[in-house]
């Protein structure tokens, strides 16, 4: 059944405003209310769980500007994209704690960029312990899961090893999600017992379905059908499409949501969460854009407020102040 009102999460920590998942971002999230953080999590070479979006770090990190990590530079091809930069797993993590955080976008965010190499890379026990000294819970993403594991990396055993660790194994304040479902099964059968949450793109289908399976692979669309809900409730607790799919445009980039598939799933007692609430008009549907270029804030409380007809479970949001004050209403 739906809540009262969303979750509010601070996706990265407070993006809007500060190098994402670094320290000050997340504290920035805490402080402005938010009900939860969500780090990203990938390993390191010795298996060290870090809060990175990507596993890519040349436009995150200040790890471009390190003579000694030169040479680590090279090409890989992550979840059929071909990637050049710097990768987390061909760092020890005593090596990434010495890189600083960097603003991803700063074309679009120079505020955020005018704190570039002010925190050090955060691993998922900071952040771990960050929320539970703030009191917030956690909505942590497992990345790349198949990439990994090709790689020799277990991500679903790093994942209950920390939180076993940490404290947080069975904690009612931790949500667990993946874009990719098999990850999320084997945290099940290793005791996991958290609600567990199927991210979905608009468009496409899960990389490690499509390893297994091929051409055969279910699409994210075919999730959102009666019969596709039906199976994700047998083992998942909830989905997190992409709020385009909730939005629901028709061409000419007017909201005719919410999309009739938010309340099949709630029938069938799944949660539903959204991401991501963004004010830029870069972000926003072209219906609701406004005047000033990509990072000027459009009409964004407009198109929230199709998000909040939704009456949806969970929602991320950049900028937490602003999540806060129109969800929290």
């Amino acid at each position: 059944m739906p809540s009262e009102r969303p979750l509010i999460i601070g996706h990265r920590g407070a993006p809007g405003y500060l190098p994402e998942h670094s320290r000050s971002s997340y504290a920035r999230a805490i402080a402005a209310g938010v009900d939860a953080v969500e780090p990203d999590v990938v390993p390191t070479r010795d298996g060290v769980l870090v809060v990175r979006h990507e596993n890519e770090i040349g436009s995150t990190t200040d790890v471009a500007t390190r003579p000694q990590f030169a040479d680590r530079r090279r090409t890989a091809v992550v979840d059929g994209e071909r990637l050049d930069g710097w990768f987390t797993e061909d760092f020890t993590w005593a090596e990434l704690r010495t890189l600083h955080c960097r603003e991803r976008i700063p074309e679009l965010r120079p505020g955020s960029a005018a704190h570039d190499d002010e925190d050090p890379v955060l691993r998922l026990r900071d952040v771990l312990d960050l929320a539970r000294a703030g009191g917030v819970g956690v909505v942590l993403e497992i990345k790349h899961a198949a990439f990994f594991a090709r790689a020799g990396f277990d991500m679903a055993a790093l994942v209950e090893t920390e939180l076993r660790d940490a404290g947080w194994g069975d904690d009612p304040a931790l949500v667990i999600e993946s874009f990719e479902p098999l990850v999320l099964q084997r945290l099940r059968e290793r005791g996991i017992r958290v609600p567990l949450v199927q991210l979905l793109e608009a468009e496409g289908a899960p990389w490690d379905l499509r390893e297994r399976d091929g051409s055969r692979a279910a699409s994210y669309a075919s999730m959102l059908t009666p019969k596709g809900l039906d199976a994700l409730a047998r083992d998942v607790d909830g989905i997190s499409p992409d709020k385009r799919l909730i939005l629901a445009p028709d061409r000419f980039g007017r909201a005719r949501g919410p999309a009739e598939f938010v309340g099949h799933a709630h029938q069938r007692g799944l949660r539903v969460f959204t991401w991501t609430c963004r004010p830029e008009n870069r972000f926003l549907l072209p219906a609701f854009r406004g005047p000033g270029g990509p990072a000027a804030f459009g009409e964004y409380e407009r198109e929230w407020a199709v998000l909040r007809e939704a009456a949806l479970d969970g929602v991320f949001v950049d900028h937490p102040d602003l999540g806060v004050a129109f969800f929290a209403e």
